[in-house]
């Protein structure tokens, strides 16, 4: 062999099946978007814009599957990572060609549902705009105030000059 090394001393490679998946990417607390490009029951080649330190523990999910993986090498886009579990390599590949990711004509909700922060986030702007509404009425109850005062002096003189 060219490598110097026995057979023996090698490890025998799974065989890896090419794919062109989309899928999401969480690492750390952030969540982008990455494409598989190969998968095995034990792992898979991800491209992804991330910079992820060899030894990173990552979060892969396409569809319901959820894969947790350690980043094993980086090279440019692309990244090795193996799996905590095994892969489920067939169910991930032909999720693709499911009826259910079809293009309609009314995008579908990702997620059965909603996260927490996205509820948090709505409530948050929908108490912002409340307050927005409570202190324009309270400025223009304000500016109300402030211009009858300014013409009841000048009124009453009036008044007092035409009543005999």
């Amino acid at each position: 062999m060219a490598s110097g090394k026995s057979p023996r001393s090698q490890k025998p490679r799974e065989l890896r099946r090419r794919v062109m998946v989309p899928a999401r990417l969480r690492h750390g607390v952030s969540w982008s978007d990455t494409c598989i490009l190969n998968i095995s029951s034990r792992g898979l080649m991800i491209h992804t814009g991330r910079q992820m330190p060899r030894g990173t523990l990552v979060e892969v999910r396409r569809g319901d599957h959820v894969i947790v993986a350690r980043v094993m090498w980086r090279e440019g886009a692309k990244a090795g990572l193996q799996a905590e579990d095994r892969v489920p390599v067939e169910e991930i590949f032909t999720l693709g060609q499911s009826p259910a990711l079809q293009l309609t004509a009314e995008p579908a909700e990702r997620r059965k549902h909603p996260r927490q922060e996205a509820r948090s986030r709505e409530r948050g702007r929908v108490i912002e705009f409340a307050g927005a509404v409570l202190i324009a009425v309270a400025l223009a109850g304000a500016g109300f105030s402030m211009v009858q005062s300014a013409f009841a002096r000048p009124l009453a003189l009036v008044s007092a000059a035409l009543v005999p």
